[in-house]
């Protein structure tokens, strides 16, 4: 049972760069960030229950689910760690820092994508809220999350729906502790157009951190890191911790 991927290895790196995907997501979204970011080195999570974990049942506790994950962190914690999550891969992500400070490794910085602060009402499914396929493919086509091409293909749905379905109850489910505050920076990232996260949605993850916090807002929706990856915020914001790191051209 594997929870990381890495693409390219850089043990050089002064840092790991660790991607979170969003519900449905797998560790591959993040496949070509290798390439755009060679200055670090790109770990990306895989859940269970899809790609080359497709055989195991998805996920139903995110906090057990933490734990996995901060074990499978431990051996790369000779190298400062640094989270990226998007969606819901942001609050994988929250809960992963916090549960790895508590250990004795704290993350240099947490970057928060497309995503509600953990603490704020999450958006509800249509059709009353309830998990049936048709509402979960007009949910996350909404969001701009699938291909409309790969939700009518039948074999494709039985195939993806199971896991983002897995992946949605197990969010819903999920509870904020108002306690849980982290030390670290904080960057919160939404797109312009995203409905689902405005600005002050956005905003609301100052309350969850005692560090430094900044909010940007990118071209886009929700997916707005398609078109449009960070990897210039993500550059800057690192190069104020690791000043040693040049700017991305320069590689």
């Amino acid at each position: 049972m594997s929870w990381l991927y890495c693409r390219t290895p850089r043990p050089e790196a002064p840092y790991r760069l660790v991607c979170f995907p969003h519900a449905g997501g797998s560790a591959q979204f993040f496949g070509s960030w290798s390439d755009a970011l060679p200055g670090l080195e790109v770990q990306s999570v895989l859940y269970p229950g899809r790609a080359q974990r497709i055989a195991e049942p998805p996920p139903v506790d995110l906090r057990g689910m933490v734990a996995d994950i901060a074990e499978a962190l431990r051996p790369l914690d000779d190298r400062p760690l640094v989270f990226f999550g998007h969606s819901m891969g942001a609050v994988i992500a929250y809960e992963t820092a916090l549960l790895l400070a508590r250990r004795g490794t704290p993350v240099l910085r947490l970057f928060a994508s497309g995503c509600r602060a953990p603490h704020r009402e999450r958006p509800s499914l249509p059709d009353g809220g309830e998990f049936t396929e048709e509402a979960v493919v007009a949910a996350v086509m909404e969001l701009g999350g699938v291909d409309a091409e790969l939700m009518a293909n039948k074999m494709m749905r039985e195939l993806v729906l199971p896991y983002l379905i897995g992946d949605l109850r197990m969010f819903e489910a999920y509870e904020h502790r108002a306690a849980d505050v982290l030390d670290c920076p904080v960057t919160a990232i939404a797109g312009d157009t995203d409905e689902h996260v405005t600005a002050a949605e956005a905003d609301a993850w100052s309350v969850v951190t005692r560090g430094p916090f900044r909010r940007h807002q990118l071209p886009g929706g929700h997916f707005y890191l398609t078109d449009h990856p960070p990897f210039d915020l993500i550059e800057e914001a690192l190069r104020e911790e690791v000043p040693a790191v040049p700017p991305r051209q320069r590689w």
